[in-house]
């Protein structure tokens, strides 16, 4: 459940007292105010968020009931133990989401600083002005590694680019964003990476052998090696490349589980049908974030094919993360962030193979199905890298971003009490 208009303290909140001495310091005796507003709290951020709120006074506010065109809707939107509001607001266009109880919020409350992620045609701009006027650091959150190229982003991106060059600082996915913001101009001192994370206690732990032999039951893969995608079917996922590598593969027990819902979903078992891998295809529909540990239990490894759209590149991919936690080797395209942010690692937890190569994938699916050992392998690999890549340390760079902002207005401003006049 969520609240419209109102702050939402949540019971059992581990948000701390203005003295708590794990706050974020910046030469002040009082803990930091900071507003992060960005578009919902999906299931994958409420340890973020948690996390975050537990080291400075943040109030996060939320402008979208969880209706964005990438979003599926049976995912929902989240609450956690932190404090938070929902905002009304009414769609001017399909994409562009305006909502005034923003602009009272963040003006009527002190802040100290403001964290805005890099969507929202109405909310960023405002949520940036905002900061200029109060003469507050505005920090820019982004998972962005290439430049838009629908008509509306190539018109808009001046303004775009203007916010980068002049954010106080950027927290980023990883090192492949930063090395993009750079082409632009952006100093890296004021670029910060926030390693993309999810709670991997929600997905390491465990999974009984009679949850997955029910799930085998019902996929009717009893003695298949199992590869897996999870996620929407829809263009930007390369999903055609993935069916058309598994008519290639030469592996006779293996079976392709495609777990998800979009509008490809027709298209591609009509291309399961046509290639003749309909029999050992199968299309298990929309999967709960609390039933997918299962699947990537099953799985022998996990594909995610993504291609570069003009609506942009995959910014990370968290089902790496997650499949990760539960040993799982992963193929991942150069188009996922993951991959570019170094999380997949050729070689040593998966295969990174280039996009829109079916080919590719084919071979680098049969290499680990059919070596045991290099399986084994990777699998040890991907849960010893996977458990360093977690929320502290993906707080950690909005925590360097936030000192770094607060530091450079304070230094700035004692410079233009001494200027000469």
């Amino acid at each position: 459940m969520y609240t419209d208009d109102r702050t939402t303290y949540n019971e059992g909140s581990h948000y701390k007292t203005a003295g708590s001495s794990s706050r974020v310091r910046v030469h002040r005796a009082e803990p930091i105010r900071a507003a992060f507003v960005t578009n919902l709290c999906p299931h994958y951020r409420v340890k973020s968020f948690e996390t975050l709120s537990q080291t400075c006074d943040v109030d996060f506010y939320f402008y979208s009931g969880g209706d964005e065109w990438y979003w599926q809707p049976n995912h929902g939107v989240r609450v956690g133990s932190f404090r938070h509001t929902y905002l009304s607001g009414f769609h001017l266009t399909p994409r562009i989401r305006v909502v005034p109880a923003l602009i009272t919020r963040l003006w009527q409350q002190e802040y100290d600083v403001y964290v805005k992620c890099i969507n929202g045609r109405f909310a960023l701009p405002v949520t940036y002005l905002i900061a200029r006027l109060r003469r507050k650091p505005f920090i820019l959150w982004t998972g962005i590694w290439m430049s838009l190229a629908t008509r509306f982003h190539r018109f808009v991106f001046p303004l775009t680019r203007w916010i980068y060059q002049h954010a106080d600082a950027i927290v980023v996915y990883g090192e492949h964003v930063k090395r993009y913001l750079v082409t632009l101009n952006v100093p890296a001192q004021r670029i910060f990476v926030a390693h993309h994370a999810v709670d991997n206690s929600a997905y390491n732990q465990p999974v009984p052998e009679n949850a997955k032999s029910a799930l085998r039951s019902k996929l009717g893969l009893e003695n298949h090696r199992i590869v897996l995608y999870l996620g929407r079917l829809e263009a930007i996922k390369g999903l055609g490349y993935l069916v058309e590598a598994a008519a290639h593969i030469n592996v006779p027990d293996a079976a392709l589980v495609i777990a998800g819902e979009g509008s490809l979903r027709r298209e591609l078992e009509n291309e399961a049908r046509r290639l003749g891998i309909h029999d050992r295809t199968r299309f298990s529909g929309y999967v709960r974030a609390e039933e997918a540990p299962v699947y990537y239990a099953l799985a022998n490894l996990l594909v995610l094919p993504s291609v570069t759209m003009p609506t942009g590149k995959e910014t990370w991919g968290l089902v790496v993360n997650e499949a990760m936690n539960q040993g799982v080797p992963v193929i991942a395209t150069d188009a996922v962030g993951a991959a570019a942010g170094g999380l997949v690692q050729s070689g040593v937890n998966g295969f990174v193979v280039p996009e829109r190569d079916s080919s590719a994938l084919a071979d680098a699916i049969a290499r680990i199905l059919n070596d045991d050992g290099l399986r084994a392998g990777m699998s040890r690999n991907a849960r010893r890298i996977i458990a360093g890549w977690n929320n502290e340390r993906m707080v950690q760079g909005f925590q360097e971003a936030i000192a770094y902002a607060l530091n450079k207005r304070q230094h700035n401003r004692r410079a233009n009490i001494f200027s000469p006049h």
